[in-house]
């Protein structure tokens, strides 16, 4: 679980900083990985730091998500999980 978590702050950590390179030359300008990243953390504040209340999400309900929210950046991006994890979990684009 420790990778997972490690990769998802990590991820998050470049959102933050797509978002301040997009409030200066516009986010029409990003790169496509960049443009990736804008994507990964409007999904990643809305379905997993967002639960809802009411919602009763398991760990492993957790995880999944976890791993469909990376699944959306290129898999080269993800350095904090091993090839091991990626290969099992990872749903992207290979």
């Amino acid at each position: 679980h420790q990778p997972l978590a490690n990769q998802l702050f990590a991820s998050y950590a470049k959102v933050i900083d797509a978002r301040s390179l997009a409030s200066v030359i516009g986010e029409e300008e990003l790169s496509p990985t960049d443009k990736k990243y804008i994507e990964f953390g409007r999904l990643f504040e809305s379905k997993f730091v967002n639960q809802g209340f009411n919602e009763n999400r398991s760990i492993e309900q957790s995880l999944d998500l976890g791993w469909e929210l990376l699944s959306t950046l290129p898999r080269a991006e993800l350095d904090r999980v091993d090839d091991a994890l990626l290969d099992q979990y990872y749903k992207g684009d290979k």
